[in-house]
């Protein structure tokens, strides 16, 4: 099957499906102008299978923007590093249970079932082509180059996004439902430790979240701080580019050999995840915390495999001062010179953090505003998380927050304490985007629904015509 094959037999499953009917959403009007039912914050893969499910529940009334240019939404062509994802091939996600939509289906049609089978893992830059393919095909409503500055409530159900950027159309729009698709850092930001931030010049080091020009680096000698996936595929690329060493510290003794993820994948966890209590979600998110994620066998045998390649276990940094014209890090077994800092430290995920959500975050539900975990059990991380319905909803802390919060929708990595792994993780999209997708659909019409009701009950068109000619009367 050649690619143009596929995409005529994705129209064709997509007309079996009845998909592009008449939208069922009432159109609101108003005096700024036009409103639209849906506004997806982030064109990466979240935001794509966002909105490719509300086109299909007939809500097309939507707008996509993202502030990348067009086909480099999403990590995979910007700090993402791996050589290929981290998630086993024949995990589905954003293709919503259309097996002609899948990345499979993609791949194969271009090299046959035997170039599928000889694919152990999935090359980063082809999952790229795969997303934009997937946008091409399915005329995704995505204006990119455009930054989302501040949401501001405007009644309970209506929000003004104050936007920016050179594919920006107006300084704001209109929106009834707001969903944050916004990736791994959407919900907070990179961390950075303090140590690190007060005492460097902003040359000597990035995190890995940021842009690196490897190129500068070359001949260069390296220190990556962290023990996750991403510490080593930075150290792996950077030696690729042509650093002369990349040293990796880990504070561990002993680098983490599970990865819970795949545990989650065959046990339902993710897909039931939202079917536990308050204390059963924190007590797997917090264990899920302690493994995190470790580096794939591959990513750490090709960094182990270069020759200016050090690893240093038990290593927490300790200090950290400018030396010459690079930087001096002591750990407890020494102190080290280097050209260049990469930090591998994470993120933190509290709404406080956002710009965006200046007007609201006040009134956003933590996990602590409504579980208190054992003293050996908490988390403050987590306890920072945003506390949503297991639709992504935003909930309010207070009162007064009830109709600012309204139609918000997190769908990025801070809904992991409320929601497991789903947003952000490939993982998880397969399960992730029906249950956001029917939340939002589910507010629009109880939004609607004395208006749908009025309409309803006073429904008097005559469908049955027929008209029996012989009366049958009673004695």
């Amino acid at each position: 099957m050649s690619l143009e094959a596929l995409n005529e037999r994705v129209r064709q499953d997509l007309a079996y499906l009845a998909y592009g009917g008449a939208d069922w959403v009432r159109p609101v009007q108003h005096s700024e102008g036009h409103v639209y039912d849906a506004v997806i914050i982030g064109g990466g893969q979240s935001g794509l299978g966002a909105a490719f499910g509300l086109l299909r529940e007939r809500v097309s009334n939507i707008l996509v923007i993202d502030e990348n240019p067009a086909g480099l939404e999403g990590p995979w062509q910007t700090y993402a590093r791996m050589v290929t994802l981290r998630t086993p091939k024949h995990l589905t996600s954003i293709d919503l249970g259309i097996p002609s939509l899948t990345f499979r289906s993609w791949w194969e049609a271009q090299h046959g079932e035997e170039g599928w089978e000889q694919v152990d893992k999935i090359p980063r830059g082809e999952w790229m082509n795969y997303l934009r393919w997937y946008r091409k095909l399915l005329k995704l409503p995505v204006a990119n180059e455009v930054t989302l500055k501040l949401i501001e409530p405007v009644t309970k159900g209506l929000h003004r996004l104050h936007i920016g950027g050179a594919g920006a159309p107006r300084d704001t729009v209109l929106a009834r439902k707001v969903i944050l698709a916004t990736g791994i850092q959407g919900g907070g930001e990179w961390h950075v430790p303090q140590m690190i931030a007060e005492r460097l010049p902003r040359h000597l080091y990035a995190h890995t979240s940021g842009a690196i020009d490897f190129r500068r680096l070359q001949g260069k000698k390296i220190a990556v701080l962290g023990g996750g996936a991403s510490a080593f595929d930075n150290a792996n690329h950077a030696l690729t580019e042509g650093a002369a060493e990349a040293h990796v510290f880990v504070r561990r003794e002993v680098l983490p050999s599970v990865n819970p993820i795949r545990q989650m994948e065959v046990s339902g966890m993710i897909e039931r995840f939202h079917a536990l209590n308050d204390e059963e979600k924190y007590a797997v998110i917090a264990h899920f915390f302690k493994f995190n994620q470790p580096p794939t066998n591959d990513t750490f045998e090709r960094a182990a495999a270069w020759p200016g390649f050090e690893l240093h276990l038990g290593s927490p940094w300790l200090d950290v001062q400018p030396w010459g014209d690079g930087a001096r890090v002591t750990t407890p077994n020494g102190q080290y010179e280097f050209d260049f800092l990469v930090i591998s430290t994470g993120l933190l995920s509290d709404p406080a953090l956002r710009p965006e959500l200046e007007l609201v975050s006040g009134h956003i539900a933590r996990w602590q505003d409504h579980y208190q975990a054992a003293p050996d059990l908490r988390n403050t991380l987590l306890d920072a998380h945003p506390y949503l319905s297991p639709g992504f909803a935003l909930q309010s802390r207070d009162e007064l927050g009830v109709d600012r919060v309204h139609g918000l929708f997190m769908f990025n990595y801070s809904a992991l304490a409320s929601c497991g792994l789903s947003a952000s993780a490939i993982s998880g999209t397969k399960n992730a985007v029906p249950r956001l997708i029917s939340a939002v659909a589910d507010q629009l019409f109880l939004d609607d629904k004395e208006h749908i009701l009025q309409q309803f009950f006073a429904y008097d068109q005559a469908e049955f015509v027929g008209h029996w000619s012989k009366m049958v009367t009673g004695s």
